[in-house]
């Protein structure tokens, strides 16, 4: 392994005990006890949470706002597809011609939606005055990993920067927003038992 890769690889392990830290105060918190009546189930209730809850028709913040859901779909995707190659390139592995040109163009429309979401943060009136400089880091980080990602598949000379982006992005993750990698499960749990357990989820047909 690569001096880079080294770094990479220290910067994960890291970056998994910090994460690991977060899933372990979460647990130690506990489950608030719930003193109203039972009427539904807290477990259908977090199976609808990550199912038909998650559908953009359900959900009003998406289905007011089709454009900018589509584009979180797109970051998020190329987000786990640069993940995904981080990890084959630590392991030596080099996907084929095919699976280089898919994962390239996704890592830049990735990159893209990101750059767009970024601007709206700084034009928007009402995001600029809810956002702080952990937004901007984040997300400037996570565009800056993607553009990367994309460089590496066509010029291999990029790779070097885009494992220590890559190390970068992952010591920031447990101590910034990106956390949220974290947090959405325990609060997408937490909105699936508290409903379910009011029988509010599921919702039942009409």
């Amino acid at each position: 392994m690569y001096w880079f890769e080294w770094i990479a690889l220290g910067a994960l392990v890291i970056c998994l005990a910090g994460l690991a830290y977060h899933v372990i105060r979460l647990i130690r918190l506990g489950i608030r006890d719930d003193y109203s009546a039972r009427a539904g189930s807290p477990a259908a209730g977090v199976a609808y949470s990550f199912t038909g809850g998650m559908d953009p028709r359900n959900k009003e913040s998406a289905y007011l706002n089709l454009p900018t859901y589509a584009s979180g779909v797109i970051f998020h995707i190329a987000v786990f597809a640069a993940i995904v190659l981080f990890f084959l390139f630590l392991a030596g592995v080099n996907p084929g011609q095919s699976a280089r040109l898919i994962l390239t163009v996704v890592a830049f429309s990735g990159a893209a939606t990101g750059i767009g979401m970024l601007v709206k943060r700084m034009t928007d009136k009402k995001l600029r005055y809810l956002s702080n400089a952990d937004d901007y880091i984040s997300l400037l980080l996570v565009i800056i990993f993607l553009i990367l990602a994309g460089f590496t598949l066509l010029f291999p000379v990029v790779y070097p920067a885009f494992m220590l982006v890559s190390a970068l992005l992952l010591l920031y993750m447990p101590l910034g927003k990106l956390r949220h990698a974290v947090y959405f499960f325990a609060a997408r749990i937490h909105l699936g038992r508290f409903y379910g357990w009011r029988n509010v989820w599921p919702p039942r047909k009409a």
